[in-house]
């Protein structure tokens, strides 16, 4: 929870005007006042919005018949029964987990017709109602337009830097609007050139040194955008929180609440994870259309809950080429039947129940458990398949909240949809060392020695981005 408050505090001070400096190794003066009054707003808007998910979060319980969900794990709650475990000796509760190959009516799926024809979109639906929700039928366009366009010179490589906004059509509920905003750096001149698009906290020009909120580093590391630049491809970023709030009190704005006209959800509606890849395919949509990218070479990247949004992005939309899911944790790559770190019963809870459909807060109640889902997350990296995949984390003092051994696991059950559709995967069910890999198939894994962040796997994952998908003939 200190983690979450202070990636907000980070956010909002961003948003409310602190100057770009910040996200540099110097910071500029800032005007004490001033930031004093803008950080009081912002608290007073946060106990607004806490105010709001209460009320919601209530009414959808009410909604599904539920009066007293389960709570989920706090590691600074003084009832021993709600501290976090991380005991592998009782972190595996229940011993079966679905057989991605195996239909729901208990057919064994033989061969990658079946799986395309059957499997998946059984695995889809259940996805959709159960678990992330549907995206409606009636979503409106997206009117892409380039704000501002300028050239730089970003490590000595001579680029373009555009800044987009995307439009929603609302002319059927002109109350809400929702401007779609990203970002994107590219080579002068590039003609159908790859891109890797991040899922972004922050907004801004990207610089060839990477971000760094606290001392700055002895040696500078290059940023993720200068990593991409220098293999001659276009690095964008994409904005979730401009497409839908994080949080219970945006779920009748937004994407979400102008499809809803400002109603309020209804159980099988979908949540933030869901808008937020619908963003990102909206974003694969404009690239479609411009000379200067290549639509079919795109990848995908996020961390934490934006690493959860990747990976649902990516099952649902196959055009997404590639994705790099960082500690993404419950939600993303972990097992629902694990109880490590973070539980179910977290999703289901008022804090992030918004990123999901309001049908899977039934499974944080009792009688129900994770036990009675009819998929658990193998099954949504398998939909990736046999497109490439890493799924990745830091290591574990900083990362055990996310569960990696649950997440090494989800990916080596996701291994044999892989293997028949002609893919590999990981080829074994044996943790690697930290900062020993597998990546030598489309699905791969790799632990890191850094904390809760992408960036020491990065330039693994270029480097597989570029062997599977850019010069894959």
């Amino acid at each position: 929870m200190k983690a979450t408050v202070s990636i907000i505090i980070l956010t909002a001070l961003f948003l409310w005007g602190v100057p770009s400096g910040l996200a540099q190794s110097t910071r500029p003066p800032v005007d004490s006042a001033a930031t004093t009054g803008r950080i009081r707003a912002m608290r007073e808007q946060m106990a607004r919005n806490q105010e709001i998910t209460q009320v919601d979060y209530g009414r959808m319980l009410s909604a599904l018949g539920i009066s007293n969900p389960r709570p989920g794990r706090d590691p600074n709650n003084p009832d021993a029964g709600r501290i976090p475990n991380y005991d592998e000796l009782s972190a595996n509760p229940y011993v079966h987990y679905p057989d991605p190959l195996v239909t729901f009516d208990g057919k064994k799926v033989r061969n990658a017709k079946i799986w395309k024809k059957v499997r998946r979109p059984e695995i889809v639906e259940y996805y959709e109602k159960e678990i992330y929700g549907r995206i409606p039928a009636n979503v409106p366009a997206v009117n892409w337009k380039v704000l501002s366009e300028e050239k730089m010179n970003m490590g000595g490589i001579e680029c373009i830097y555009r800044v987009l906004s995307g439009a929603v059509d609302n002319s059927s509920f002109p109350g809400i609007e929702v401007n779609i905003y990203a970002s994107i750096v590219f080579p002068e001149n590039a003609v159908n050139v790859p891109v890797v698009i991040d899922f972004s906290f922050m907004a801004g020009k990207p610089s060839p040194i990477a971000v760094s909120f606290g001392p700055a580093p002895a040696k500078p590391k290059e940023s993720w955008q200068m990593q991409v630049l220098k293999r001659g491809w276009a690095a964008a970023t994409l904005i979730p929180t401009s497409i839908q709030a994080d949080g219970g009190h945006g779920l009748t704005s937004g994407i979400i609440g102008l499809c809803n006209k400002g109603r309020d959800r209804s159980p099988e509606d979908w949540g933030a994870l869901r808008a937020w890849g619908w963003g990102a395919s909206k974003l694969i949509d404009y690239f479609e259309g411009e000379k200067a990218f290549d639509a079919t070479k795109v990848a995908l990247e996020g961390v934490s809950r934006y690493g959860k949004a990747t990976l649902v992005a990516m099952a649902f939309d196959e055009r997404i080429a590639a994705a790099f899911v960082s500690s993404s944790g419950k939600g993303g790559a972990a097992p629902w039947r694990r109880n490590c770190g973070e539980v179910l019963e977290n999703l289901t809870g008022s804090g992030e129940y918004h990123w999901m459909a309001g049908n899977f807060l039934r499974y944080g109640t009792d009688p129900l458990t994770a036990d009675d889902l009819k998929v658990d997350q193998h099954c949504l990296i398998a939909l990736c398949a046999p497109r490439p995949c890493l799924i990745s984390s830091g290591r574990f003092d900083a990362d055990k909240w996310q569960d990696i051994m649950g997440m090494f696991m989800m990916s080596a059950k996701a291994s044999p949809v892989y293997e028949l559709l002609g893919a590999k995967g990981l080829g074994t069910d044996v943790l690697p060392m930290m900062d020993e890999g597998l990546m030598d198939g489309q699905l791969a894994f790799r632990q890191h020695s850094g904390g809760h962040e992408s960036g020491p796997n990065w330039p693994f994952f270029l480097d597989f981005f570029q062997k599977n998908v850019v010069e894959r003939k």
